[in-house]
């Protein structure tokens, strides 16, 4: 149960950070020594939302919530969304007619659509998973326009954009993990390994790189922060030997790592994933070619996603990264309602990854199957 204890400790830091509850911390995760349960904390926490939103004068059941996720066809999105609705819905007790989701449909003038039409109907707040997390300053100025809160999820706006909102007092919010730390915790997975990712023992880990999208920052920040760990930690010299595209998607993924297996052969020791669907998708073209996990080729990716936590667990994979989708939906939502009730949010709420090994990969499974 140690890990639950780890993930417990994230959403009640999360209240602590929104001030929802006596609490005197600040936003970094810390861990409890608390035996209760999660249905007792997950009680305790929506209670304290509900009493911050009635202190105002409005009623939980009044709220009006907009949500845009930029495309319902991804797996950990479908996830985390599934949780956001669960929690505002059943634990914090918004009526599901006044929780409307929205498929972005992986199309930011779609989305923007989306989010001028929650204007038009006077949401109370808005969360929001942008497709381009560069429009961030615009969509922010438009609901800043309308008087409406927004609490971003999983794809950051810059941090001048945040900036801004703390500056001129913006009720805006970003909440989720630091994508630096989940490139890290990849680029760790390698080097803690006993050779370090180094098959063939000349000094230096050949890699490829499947990347998601290069606009996304957590894409570029996992892309980084992947090699200069595995370089850093193990000390030795790391050397790409291709860089490719995938938009986050499985098919791409294996067709991509197809291609460079059937180029680089035995060269490749290591493909590195910015998610956990290319990761699987690089594993089927790691079988057809006949290469073995573990032996002669490693590969990690970013999510956590069950069959790829099952895969670590069987050995089938090296490592993969656990993106707390549910500290983070509960987050969010408790940010969100805490908007509508008036309340000040902290502009980044930050929820932290779980690395994910062979050595834990059964206790994170029990929490993403």
């Amino acid at each position: 149960m140690k890990l639950f204890k780890k993930v417990l400790a994230v959403s009640v830091a999360s209240v602590c950070a929104l001030s929802l509850a006596a609490c005197g911390g600040g936003s970094k995760p810390a861990e409890t020594t608390a035996a209760a349960t999660e249905s007792k904390e997950e009680s305790k926490a929506a209670e304290s939302v509900s009493e911050a939103v009635a202190s105002t004068g409005k009623d939980v059941k009044d709220i009006k919530v907009g949500i845009s996720i930029y495309k319902f066809d991804d797996n950990f999105m479908t996830l985390y969304r599934n949780e956001l609705v669960r929690y505002l819905t059943e634990e914090v007790g918004i009526p599901k007619e006044n929780v409307v989701v929205q498929d972005g449909k992986n199309d930011q003038a779609e989305q923007t659509n989306q989010i001028n039409n929650f204007i038009a109907t006077k949401v109370d707040v808005m969360i929001l998973n942008l497709v381009q997390s560069s429009s961030a300053p615009t969509v922010t100025d438009l609901a800043k326009e309308a008087g409406i809160p927004v609490v971003y999820i999983n794809r950051e706006p810059d941090e001048t954009e945040e900036s801004r909102w703390a500056a001129d007092g913006i009720s805006a919010t970003y909440v989720g993990a630091d994508a630096r730390q989940s490139g890290t915790f990849q680029g760790e997975e390698i080097a803690e390994l006993e050779n370090k990712g180094d098959i063939n023992g000349d000094g230096t880990v050949k890699y490829i790189m499947i990347q998601g999208d290069p606009e996304n920052i957590d894409a570029q920040y996992r892309t980084e922060y992947s090699v200069k760990a595995l370089t850093e930690k193990s000390g030795l010299k790391a050397e790409q030997l291709l860089i490719q595209r995938g938009d986050w998607d499985q098919a791409k993924g294996q067709q991509i790592a197809q291609d460079a297996l059937t180029q680089y052969g035995n060269d490749i020791e290591v493909i590195f994933c910015n998610n956990d669907a290319m990761a699987l998708g690089a594993l089927q073209a790691i079988n057809a070619a006949g290469r073995k996990v573990g032996e002669d080729i490693y590969i990690v990716g970013v999510d956590a996603l069950a069959e790829a936590v099952q895969d670590v667990s069987e050995g089938k994979m090296t490592g993969t990264v656990f993106n707390d989708f549910i500290s983070q939906a509960q987050a969010a939502a408790k940010a969100a309602v805490s908007f509508a009730g008036g309340e000040k949010v902290d502009t980044k709420i930050p929820v932290d990854y779980v690395k994910v090994t062979k050595d834990n990969a059964a206790e994170i499974l029990e929490l993403v199957k």
